[in-house]
């Protein structure tokens, strides 16, 4: 019964009121969304009258014939959106084509993202400066090559000062061998 109620006061929403309702206090969070649909669901969120961000990069692609210069998204599969302070409006966003669930860390709760993150992201969109994207490394992770003479080679992740080593340890002779390593040329394994 409650669920009608809701699905009613959702319907009754057009997008004036739900920007009436978004507040700079309302939190960010993240959505998750179908493959490759990060812009049709940042356009329909803002068709919608909810703030949405999706940080992107400029990258030159290769196809059959031509090259051509496309937007990325920095994080692909990811929308990030401010979430009106009104009952119903997780549903209304969920309800957006192309949106898959919120990014929580607890079951069946959306975790909001720090603000500090979201200005900082911002900040450096508009910077207009080039971007590299680098996947979250961590010391001791297992990774892989995806680029350069060592492609598809397998080691771990360490750091020795600012520089990422690539390792391969040889457990037999308890040693191991490093190499200085782009991150952009490494994911996980």
């Amino acid at each position: 019964m409650e669920y009608q109620v809701l699905d009613r006061a959702i319907g009754e929403y057009e997008p004036s009121t739900i920007q009436q309702t978004t507040t700079s206090e309302s939190p960010w969070y993240v959505v998750h969304v179908k493959s490759r649909h990060e812009f049709v669901v940042h356009d329909e969120l803002l068709r919608k009258g909810i703030e949405a961000l999706l940080p992107s990069v400029r990258k030159s692609s290769q196809w059959k014939d031509r090259r051509k210069i496309i937007d990325h998204p920095v994080f692909p599969g990811y929308v990030f959106v401010k979430v009106p302070v009104y009952p119903g409006a997780f549903v209304y966003v969920l309800r957006t084509r192309g949106v898959v669930a919120f990014v929580s860390l607890e079951s069946s709760t959306p975790t909001p993202v720090y603000p500090e993150e979201i200005a900082s992201l911002r900040l450096l969109i508009e910077s207009g400066k080039h971007i590299e994207i680098y996947p979250h490394l961590k010391e001791g992770t297992r990774v892989r090559v995806k680029n350069g003479p060592l492609q598809n080679a397998e080691g771990v992740l360490s750091r020795r000062e600012n520089d990422y080593l690539f390792s391969v340890n040889v457990e037999l002779l308890g040693r191991s061998v490093a190499v200085k390593i782009s991150a952009e040329d490494i994911e996980s394994a």
